[in-house]
């Protein structure tokens, strides 16, 4: 299988986009006379590489043969435990949370407490001023398959005080569109509802409602906005429309779903087994990877410990890895390739 040939149009820039992400961050901090609260937004600005970690979370019991009960595991952890584990590593700069994908209400349940825990304990560092020590970024699910519930989704995380909303599957610019428009509110030309739930407060203690709403809009498109969009193309459509995708202003960065598209490019053999394409999957991440430069959008990907120094000579700067031992090398590699040790 090969990669599809993406359709060509005219290059189109936005130049105020443009030149938004040209500027440094102590230019922007002396311009809107603020401090950044999202250091990940700050990390961008400056064009640097960015680590980001999977949320630490309890694994899943799976059922052993025949249904038999599932072997003996280590103590489940409770959100408490699990906030504390994240906030005790301070070497990523942001935490993700994907578990809000496929069954939102059960992933939602779940992280909610997580959130609340995280800031309880000390998420908002208040010295010398206001800034979130591991912003949360998290997926929603696809936009596309049900837009009115996709807008309500948005909402309910960014009500929590997450820092990124996390778009899978991205098949067309319009989709984008679609979504970036959930993240903003009317005052700045979105459709997020006004409710704002317990978000202002845990960006700022004593912030209030209106104050949020002018700080929780979506950079670059506004520069003094303290939300951030990753978008995700992670099929066949959406590799053939990349470019188009691209080209929409207000994605923060944009990754190639490097797990999906592995199945995607992967077939089964007379023995079962699966075996893939790697040609045509390495040229489907190249094709994502071309389009986020020609677009000037930073580039994310899915790395570990034994690819992370590859795909940052490739030119991907933002990363979601792992939690754990292995994710916490990747995690040095990255840092220590970036300089930033």
């Amino acid at each position: 299988m090969t990669v599809p040939e993406p359709r060509m149009f005219p290059v189109r820039r936005h130049a105020f986009v443009a030149a938004t992400l040209l500027l440094s961050a102590p230019a922007l901090a002396q311009s809107t006379g603020f401090p950044r609260l999202n250091p990940v937004i700050e990390l961008l600005e400056q064009k640097r590489a960015v680590f980001g970690l999977y949320a630490p979370a309890n694994p899943r019991a799976r059922p052993g043969a025949d249904g038999a009960a599932p072997p003996q595991r280590s103590a489940t952890k409770t959100p408490a435990q699990l906030a504390q584990d994240a906030l005790g590593y301070t070497r990523a700069d942001y935490i993700f949370d994907g578990s809000m994908e496929r069954n939102f209400e059960r992933g939602y349940a779940s992280f909610a407490e997580l959130a609340r825990e995280m800031f309880d304990g000390g998420m908002l560092s208040r010295a010398p001023a206001a800034r979130l020590t591991h912003p949360l970024f998290v997926k929603t699910p696809e936009i596309a398959a049900d837009p009115a519930k996709a807008r309500e989704h948005i909402a309910q995380q960014l009500n929590l005080g997450v820092s990124g909303i996390v778009f899978v599957d991205v098949r067309s610019a319009d989709e984008v569109r679609q979504g970036l428009a959930m993240m903003r509110f009317a005052s700045s030309g979105g459709t997020r509802p006004d409710e704002v739930g317990d978000a202002p407060a845990r960006w700022g203690g004593g912030m209030t409602a209106r104050e949020y709403r002018e700080r929780a809009d979506l950079w670059p498109l506004n520069p003094r906005g303290e939300l951030v969009n990753f978008t995700i193309v992670e099929s066949m459509e959406g590799l053939a429309r990349v470019r188009e995708i691209a080209a929409v202003p207000g994605i923060g960065v944009l990754f190639p779903g490097a797990g999906t598209l592995r199945g995607l490019f992967s077939t089964v053999d007379s023995t079962g087994r699966r075996v893939l394409n790697e040609a045509a999957w390495e040229g489907a991440i190249q094709q994502v990877l071309a389009a986020c430069k020609e677009f000037n959008v930073p580039c994310g990907y899915p790395a570990g410990e034994r690819d992370i120094e590859m795909r940052m000579k490739q030119g991907f700067t933002v990363f979601i890895i792992g939690w754990g031992d292995s994710g916490f090398r990747a995690v040095d590699i990255g840092r220590r390739l970036a300089h930033r040790d």
